[in-house]
């Protein structure tokens, strides 16, 4: 498999090697020692969701309190998603800034995102099932989230969909009140965290 990194730091993309035959096809979707090769240190996965969404579905944007927060890694299992890393750590360099990645049944790419960084993806399809490997359980009290369509994050959600989104989702802060509050993960925290899991 090939794993690239994004612009925004603790975000890469895992595009994995395929082999079809007259059966359907087989591939290896994730590699612990491949990935940690990467981070410098292995993802412990800790719980895995799966959502099954319709067309026009936003999810997003999660984040967890740092530490320990929250590394994703999300594939599209059927259908596809345009999935958002988003960052949120207050005094990174690109604060604020977001990086989509089309995921579907015919890439099979993932994505893979560090603790404090958020996460958001709409669904292009019906019947999308995206399955996530998260590093830690969740924790209600430690999960927030960002309002989506936040004009500040400017999320490329394709002109032709129809934004559904969770109550919970449509009465998100903005960023900026995230940030006003306090809301928002700091940067130097979360690498302190990211060197402490390196050991």
């Amino acid at each position: 498999m090939q794993i690239e990194p994004l612009r925004i730091d603790g975000a890469y993309v895992v595009t994995p090697r395929q082999f079809p035959d007259d059966r359907g096809v087989f591939l290896e979707s994730f590699r612990a020692d491949h990935l940690a090769e990467q981070l410098g240190h292995r993802m412990q996965v800790r719980q895995t969701n799966i959502s099954v969404s319709a067309r026009g579905t936003v999810r997003g944007v999660h984040f967890a309190e740092v530490p320990p927060s929250q590394a994703k890694y999300v594939t599209a299992a059927s259908g596809a998603l345009l999935d958002f890393v988003v960052d949120l750590r207050v005094g990174s360099p690109t604060f604020g800034k977001s990086e989509s990645v089309l995921l579907d049944e015919n890439n099979r790419r993932a994505v893979y995102l560090a603790e404090g960084l958020g996460h958001a993806f709409v669904a292009l399809a019906d019947h999308t099932t995206a399955v996530y490997l998260c590093s830690q359980v969740y924790a209600p009290a430690r999960e927030h989230g960002i309002h989506p369509l936040d004009p500040a994050l400017g999320l490329a959600i394709p002109d032709d969909i129809t934004p559904t989104l969770s109550p919970k989702d449509a009465t998100a802060p903005t960023l900026r009140e995230a940030a006003e509050t306090g809301l928002l993960p700091r940067f130097e925290d979360c690498q302190r965290f990211a060197a402490d899991l390196r050991g």
